[in-house]
């Protein structure tokens, strides 16, 4: 597989755009990328424009690029979610890293589980470091120690998190607490599965 020189990450929201361009500049510090919102913002715009978009990638691939296409789980079932993406894949002629049995993937499709703020408490120090009044001990909770398997919604016990500690009274601004806690993430101790999967996708697109 020939190392990428651009790597172009799809995304469905500005926070998970904002959180990638502060923590990629130093996961892949000599490298090109690029970060687009496919088709607006919410994963029901970004699912109807992947299709063609994807059309657009596959007509004009060159040696070298890698595109890794991300998706938020949310409440649907993984499985069905990633073979969606996997036939969009197939439909316009590019080959996944599912797929290809030699290593020369041209597209990795990357689940979200359940939401980027899943990410979050997969690093609380990060968390902590952006927002120091925030408890020490939420991983050990039991809620809190499984990242990616989180109840009832992981923004949603984020920002009720932040608020009992003293931030935003009103409503969590995503974007800005991607880009702050973005900046303190350690690439290497964060414990959410569906982060290591991006991470070492990022990581084999550019070896």
């Amino acid at each position: 597989m020939t190392s990428a020189r651009y790597l172009e990450i799809f995304v469905e929201e500005r926070s998970m755009e904002a959180f990638l361009r502060e923590l990629l500049p130093r996961l892949i510090p000599d490298r090109q990328f690029d970060i687009r919102v496919v088709g607006g913002s919410g994963k029901k715009r970004h699912m109807e424009n992947l299709g063609e978009r994807l059309v657009a990638c596959g007509k004009s691939m060159f040696d070298g690029y890698r595109l890794i296409v991300m998706v938020d789980c949310d409440d649907e079932d993984c499985f069905d979610l990633k073979a969606r993406m996997e036939d969009m894949a197939r439909s316009s002629d590019l080959v996944s890293r599912s797929r290809a049995a030699d290593g020369r993937w041209q597209v990795a499709n990357r689940i979200v589980k359940k939401e980027l703020e899943a990410w979050y408490f997969g690093d609380w120090n990060a968390v902590r470091q952006a927002y120091p009044r925030v408890p020490e001990n939420i991983p050990h909770r039991r809620r809190y120690r499984r990242p990616d398997e989180i109840a009832g919604g992981t923004w949603e016990a984020f920002q009720h998190i932040l608020q009992k500690s003293g931030y935003y009274p009103n409503r969590l601004p995503k974007i800005e607490a991607a880009r702050e806690i973005a900046r303190h993430v350690d690439p290497n101790r964060n414990r959410s599965p569906s982060f290591q999967a991006f991470r070492d996708a990022v990581r084999e697109a550019v070896a």
